[in-house]
């Protein structure tokens, strides 16, 4: 009778098979066992340029009049420097809802409720109102800094102003302002205007030869100009813009 192999002589033989060559795949088995590359169709980027002339001609022709040719005039509200959200719109009030008019008239109501009574005791809105008689509000550097929300612009928009002609801006605002197409934010080319115009002054704000005009004290100023975000604020924002300029579905034909 045989002797059973030992399990040294198992082990062995086993270790021999596992490292023996395995036989080359036939073709059949490289056809099964193939994977397709997946293919994508090749993606390119390209720089953002300037608006086409077709999508300007169209919000011209949606919105009327060149909105480089708006002239803002009547008496002009004063503030200076650093002026925050926080003294544009207190924060007690940010729970209005704009898109609600009865709420968006009271938010007017509020603009400039943060700014301290002692340094304007002139009121940006008077008590019991829901709207200014200031179209043009006159700024130093830095305005509409602090925290960034879009109920500031629309609190001035909301109450009647116009444009704001300042120094310099917070980005977060100047933003803001061109989304919501409630105010024009103007960028004075020199400073020390506000410093030299008062509250109730009467005032131009010449958009077409980017000029602001002082009528009571006789100044002008230079303002740069409003470029590519003019349109925008023209139509009423960003999405009323991207409507009328076929970017996105106009609300009649969705």
């Amino acid at each position: 009778m045989a002797a059973a192999p030992s399990a040294a002589a198992t082990a062995a033989g086993a270790s021999t098979a596992a490292l023996a060559p395995r036989p080359a795949p036939t073709s059949a088995l490289l056809r099964r066992t193939q994977v397709t590359p997946l293919r994508h169709p090749a993606l390119k980027c390209r720089r953002a340029g300037p608006l086409a002339p077709k999508a300007a001609a169209a919000a011209a022709a949606a919105g009327g009049s060149s909105p480089s040719s708006a002239v803002f005039h009547g008496e002009v509200f004063v503030v200076g420097d650093n002026i925050d959200t926080d003294q544009i719109i207190p924060a007690e009030h940010l729970t209005l809802v704009p898109s609600k008019p009865d709420e968006y008239r009271k938010l007017g109501s509020f603009a400039f409720a943060g700014l301290p009574s002692a340094a304007y005791p002139t009121p940006f809105v008077a008590p019991g109102e829901e709207s200014t008689h200031y179209a043009v509000i006159v700024g130093g550097a830095n305005f509409g800094c602090g925290s960034s929300r879009e109920h500031a612009p629309v609190a001035l928009g909301a109450a009647g102003a116009r444009a704001v002609v300042a120094e310099s801006y917070a980005r977060i605002f100047f933003r803001n302002s061109v989304a919501t197409g409630e105010v024009y934010p103007l960028e004075l080319t020199d400073a020390g205007a506000w410093k030299e115009c008062k509250t109730g002054d009467v005032v131009t704000v010449d958009l077409g030869n980017s000029v602001f005009i002082n009528h009571t004290s006789g100044k002008e100023y230079k303002l740069k100009p409003i470029g590519d975000a003019g349109p925008v604020i023209e139509a009423g924002g960003i999405f009323a813009y991207a409507r009328k300029t076929g970017m996105i579905a106009s609300k009649a034909a969705a």
